[in-house]
C-alpha cells in the first residue's frame, strides 16, 4: 500500500484489505470468514432494511510506543452488542466470537494501524443486522454479523476545540422504554433532524431533553452528556440515553482522582451551576462545551470564555488517552493487547 499520511488521516472511511463475516442460519451460528469486499448481497425483504434490525458498535485500536496494539474495554462493547440485539430481538453474537472477530479483523489489517503519537488510531465497526426475508413484521430467522476497520484521523484535527451546541426542544431522539438505550440505526434516524437543523445555525450539534417532560438533559446528539460542579462530576441518568463506554470510564477515572461523581436526572435550569460541560463518545473521546443556547427559553450558558477546554476537562481526558495509549499503568484492567 502506498505509504498514509498518518497525521493528516481525515475522520472518515477508507479501504482496508479485509473484513470478517458470519451468518446465523438455521438457529445458530456458522464459522466466521474472511472477506476482502467492501460490499454485502443482500435479500430485499430482509428485516434490516425494512423493520430497523439492525444495530452496531464502535471501539478503537491504540499502537503504544512500545509497538503492541491495544484494544480499550471490548468486553463492554460486546454486552453492549448483545443487550442491543436482545433490545430488537436478534441473534445474538457471543462474547467470544466477538472477541474472535475483532481480534482477527485488526490482526488482518495491522498494516493500517496507526503509528504511535500521530493521533490517528484504528477505527473498529462490528455490525449486525437481520438480512433474512421477511414480509410481516417480525425477527428474520437470518442474521449476519460483520467487523470492518478503518483508521481514522483525530477527531480535532488542531487540538481539542470547545463547540457550541442547541437545545433542541421539538424533536425527540428516542422515549423512555423505548430503543434509546440501545445501539442501533434507527436512534441516530431520529436525530438526524435535529443535528442538520443546529449544524444549519452555525453549531456542532444539539442537546435533546427527555421526551416525556422536556425538563431534563438528555444526550449531546450520539454523545452522551457531563458536567463539572465543583469537585463533582455529574452525568445524566435516563431511561432513553445510551450508556456510553466513555462516560462509564470518565466516572471512574473522575473517582480515582478525588472527584465526587453522580449519576441523576439533570434539570435543564442546573446548567447555570457547571463550571464545564461536555459531551463524550468514542469519536472525541471529550468535547467540551463553549456554549449552550435555549432559545424557547432565550438563554445562553457559557463555559470556556477564554477559548481553552477546562482543566478539569483536560485532567479527565488526558488520563483516558494516556490509558489507551499505553502512556500509563492501566490500573482499571481496561486494556488487552492484541496478539
Amino acid at each position: 500500500m502506498e505509504t498514509l499520511d498518518w497525521k493528516n488521516l481525515p475522520f472518515g472511511y477508507m479501504k482496508t484489505d479485509y473484513n470478517v463475516r458470519c451468518v446465523y442460519k438455521d438457529g445458530k451460528w456458522g464459522k466466521l470468514e474472511v472477506s476482502a469486499s467492501e460490499y454485502i448481497d443482500i435479500h430485499i425483504a430482509a428485516t434490516g432494511l425494512h423493520y430497523g434490525q439492525e444495530a452496531f458498535e464502535g471501539l478503537k485500536a491504540y499502537m503504544g510506543k512500545d509497538g503492541k496494539v491495544r484494544l480499550f474495554r471490548w468486553e463492554e462493547n460486546a454486552k453492549r452488542m448483545l443487550a442491543s440485539a436482545d433490545g430488537i430481538k436478534m441473534a445474538q453474537v457471543t462474547v467470544e466470537m466477538f472477541r474472535e472477530a475483532i481480534f482477527k479483523v485488526i490482526n488482518l489489517n495491522r498494516k493500517f494501524v496507526p503509528p504511535y503519537g500521530s493521533g490517528a488510531t484504528l477505527y473498529v465497526r462490528p455490525l449486525l443486522y437481520g438480512s433474512g426475508p421477511e414480509v410481516g413484521v417480525k425477527p428474520a430467522l437470518e442474521y449476519t454479523f460483520i467487523v470492518f476497520v478503518t483508521p481514522v484521523g483525530p477527531y480535532f484535527k488542531e487540538g481539542i476545540k470547545p463547540v457550541n451546541m442547541l437545545i433542541c426542544r421539538d424533536i425527540d431522539r428516542a422515549a423512555p422504554l423505548g430503543t434509546g438505550t440501545f445501539k442501533v440505526g434507527g436512534n441516530y434516524a431520529a436525530s438526524m433532524r435535529a443535528i442538520i437543523a443546529a449544524k444549519n445555525g452555525g453549531y456542532s450539534s444539539t442537546i435533546f431533553l427527555d421526551s416525556k417532560e422536556k425538563k431534563y438533559i438528555d444526550e449531546c446528539g450520539p454523545a452522551n452528556f457531563f458536567g463539572i460542579k465543583g469537585n463533582t462530576y455529574v452525568t445524566p441518568k435516563s431511561e432513553s440515553i445510551l450508556g456510553s463506554i466513555t462516560n462509564m470510564s470518565l466516572i471512574e477515572i473522575a473517582g480515582s482522582l478525588g472527584m465526587k461523581t453522580e449519576r441523576r436526572q439533570v434539570p435543564v435550569e442546573e446548567l447555570a451551576e457547571f463550571s464545564e460541560t461536555g459531551a463524550c463518545g468514542t469519536a472525541a473521546v471529550i468535547t467540551p462545551i463553549a456554549k449552550i443556547v435555549d432559545p424557547d427559553k432565550n438563554k445562553i450558558y457559557e463555559y470556556c470564555k477564554d477559548g481553552k477546554p477546562g482543566a478539569v476537562s483536560m485532567k479527565l481526558y488526558e488520563k483516558l488517552i494516556a490509558i489507551q495509549c499505553g502512556d500509563a499503568e492501566d490500573t482499571f484492567g481496561w486494556i488487552s493487547i492484541v496478539e
